[in-house]
């Protein structure tokens, strides 16, 4: 059994939601990037039973959206998944959240651009440099994590799927996976955009934590 937590993002539609809250990830994302497929656009409160935590995800929004978002749907906290600056993330902090901190990742991310960070956020999370800021489906080279220098815990994200256990498995050994808090698991999950596949999720849980085939 592995000591990692999950999220799952990209949620969508509320019957759905409420299918996989029964699964007790320890996180559900939730997009309100205007051009995402998976932008959540129901004005329905959130119903996530404890002590699931509601992540909301933005890229450079308002900071005053963000807030009236928060407030609104009760969020725990807030994935920034823009150019936010570290002074951004401060004040969103501010708001009472958690805040995440995503980067794209690729052969030439520099690592020491996280280190002005650090101070104001409580977790990075590191997905895949792709066309889109998220959701591209692709994973990076976890190697690259051996630039990783800091002390902050992070969550690993970018083309996670079924196919990905034994390998996140063989991650977690490593000394590259110290600081690892979580894994981040999107579109290898989806029977469409935004709709989650129960069955799939059920078997990456028991695949990970219970150490089935």
């Amino acid at each position: 059994m592995v000591d990692i937590k999950l999220k799952i993002c990209g949620m969508k539609y509320p019957e759905n939601i409420q299918d996989i809250s029964t699964l007790h990830p320890d996180y559900l994302g939730f997009i309100f990037w205007e051009k995402s497929q998976r932008k959540f656009d129901t004005n329905e409160i959130l119903e996530v039973p404890s002590p699931i935590k509601k992540v909301a995800v933005f890229v450079d929004e308002e900071e005053e959206k963000i807030k009236s978002i928060v407030d609104y749907y009760t969020f725990d906290v807030v994935q920034l998944h823009g150019s936010e600056t570290p002074e951004f993330c401060e004040v969103i902090k501010s708001y009472g959240v958690d805040v995440i901190k995503a980067f794209s990742v690729d052969e030439n991310f520099d690592f020491k651009q996280l280190t002005t960070y650090e101070p104001h956020i409580d977790y990075f999370l590191f997905d895949t440099k792709g066309k889109l800021p998220g959701g591209n489906g692709i994973s990076f080279d976890w190697d690259l994590l051996s630039q990783y220098t800091l002390e902050k815990p992070f969550f690993l994200s970018g083309g996670i799927g079924l196919t990905s256990v034994d390998a996140i498995k063989s991650f977690l050994s490593t000394e590259n996976a110290k600081y690892c808090h979580g894994i981040d698991v999107n579109s290898r999950f989806e029977k469409k955009k935004g709709f989650k596949n129960y069955s799939k999720l059920k078997r990456l849980k028991r695949r990970l934590y219970e150490n089935e085939i």
